[in-house]
Order: structure tokens, then C-alpha cells, then sequence
């Protein structure tokens, strides 16, 4: 496309986008959703007990969380205590071969506790992980 300016000279317009800005922006974009994508993964805030064993979750699986208000919580949804065993049952295909998390406070009662675990049952699986961070030890140098 070409035009002429006040001299009367005939000037071609830049045609070309230059993206690389546009790009560069994207990138720093990428870097920080990576970044923080870990941290928001969960946002219900629980301090679990700590532990010399711990193994590592691999891959994804069914995480019930109970937190220091006794509050329960599937993956990331509030659900009622009393309606565990019937969530689970309905979601779950094979609850004989079915892992679930089971994520508590340290601050949480043994007997809530106890509850989520016995909902648990009723649904049919067995198979059930509690989950712990391990001790932090202090190396000390001699």
C-alpha cells in the first residue's frame, strides 16, 4: 500500500508486524504460569503430620482432605461427611483397585478422623494412603 505525503513523495507503509515483542511477552507469560501452577495446585491449607517414610504420589489419584475446621474436602470440593460413601461409590468403577489420599491436620481429632476413614470403607475401597511430609533433619557438620 503505498501513499504520498505532504511533499508530494510516494511512501510505501510498513506492511510487516514485527511480533517479536508480542512473543517475548508470551514467553515471560509462560514462565510465570509454570512457575506458579505448582503452588495453586491445591488451596485448601493443611498441615499435615511429618514423618521419617514418605512416599511419593506418582500419579493422579482420589486425595480426601479434612482440614483444621473439620471441614472435608474431595480433590478440591467441599463435600458432606455423610455423603462420602455414596460420592465415592458413584465415581468409582473398581473400588477394590481403587487408591484414595486421605490428607488430615495434625490439628484434627482422631475421632473426625476416624469418621472419614469409616465413610471411606462404606464406599467399598480399601485401599487407603494417609498422607505426610517427611521430618526435616538437621545435618550438623563435624
Amino acid at each position: 500500500m503505498a501513499f504520498t505525503n505532504k511533499q508530494g513523495r510516494t511512501q510505501s507503509s510498513l506492511s510487516d508486524i514485527n511480533i517479536t515483542p508480542f512473543v517475548d511477552v508470551v514467553l515471560v507469560l509462560l514462565i510465570i504460569f509454570m512457575l506458579t501452577a505448582p503452588i495453586i495446585q491445591s488451596g485448601i491449607e493443611v498441615s499435615v503430620p511429618h514423618t521419617r517414610t514418605v512416599n511419593q504420589i506418582t500419579e493422579p489419584r482420589l486425595v480426601l482432605t479434612i482440614d483444621r475446621d473439620q471441614r472435608v474436602f474431595l480433590g478440591s470440593d467441599p463435600i458432606n461427611i455423610n455423603a462420602i460413601a455414596d460420592t465415592l461409590h458413584a465415581k468409582v468403577k473398581d473400588p477394590e483397585h481403587q487408591a484414595i489420599y486421605l490428607r488430615a491436620d495434625e490439628d484434627v481429632p482422631f475421632g473426625a478422623f476416624a469418621s472419614l476413614m469409616d465413610a471411606v470403607k462404606q464406599s467399598g475401597i480399601t485401599n487407603v494412603s494417609i498422607v505426610t511430609e517427611p521430618i526435616q533433619t538437621k545435618h550438623v557438620a563435624h
